[in-house]
């Protein structure tokens, strides 16, 4: 299936699937095709990108801040992707992608997006991202009250800490 079919699946799914709140996990599942595959018949790096960006599309959709980036026209941008491979998807294989906001600071939302194959983790990234719209950057504390929500974030874990400090390095 083409990417701009797999988008108009996840969303039109999204009108029918259970509303999640902004930590609910958003679940996906894929199964891998012909066009995901590269010359060594695994699926392309760049294909769980690709998949990643439906993931966080699904989420949005889904969760109370779909109408606050809706009304203020707000565009979702991405800063910075981590990801560990750890395992092959294969032609065919069936794929679960699960999405989820983890924290977030005054600039950054932290999201950690799993790929799974019956039960077993193949691949985990995670993505700092933020909202832009018309005026620039918009700070979380002004999205979160946007989507009705308190601007509180759950502790910041390790991993992630970790991940800022070696971003100040680059």
């Amino acid at each position: 299936m083409n990417l701009w079919l797999r988008l108009l699946r996840v969303v039109l799914a999204g009108v029918f699937k259970k509303r999640l709140d902004l930590l609910d996990s958003s679940r996906l599942g894929f199964r891998v095709c012909v066009h995901d595959l590269d010359i060594y018949a695994h699926m392309n790096n760049g294909r769980y990108l690709t998949l990643m960006d439906l993931g966080r599309i699904d989420l949005i959709f889904r969760s109370p801040l779909k109408a606050a980036v809706k009304n203020n026209r707000w565009n979702p941008l991405v800063a910075s992707i981590l990801i560990r491979y750890r395992r092959s998807f294969k032609l065919f294989d069936p794929l679960v992608l699960s999405t989820r906001v983890v924290c977030w600071d005054e600039k950054w939302f932290y999201i950690e997006q799993k790929f799974e194959k019956n039960g077993e983790l193949m691949a985990v990234g995670l993505v700092k991202g933020l909202f832009a719209g018309p005026q620039g950057v918009i700070p979380t504390a002004r999205v979160l009250e946007a989507a009705g929500k308190p601007a509180v974030s759950p502790p910041m874990p390790p991993k992630i800490r970790q991940w800022i400090e070696a971003d100040k390095t680059v």
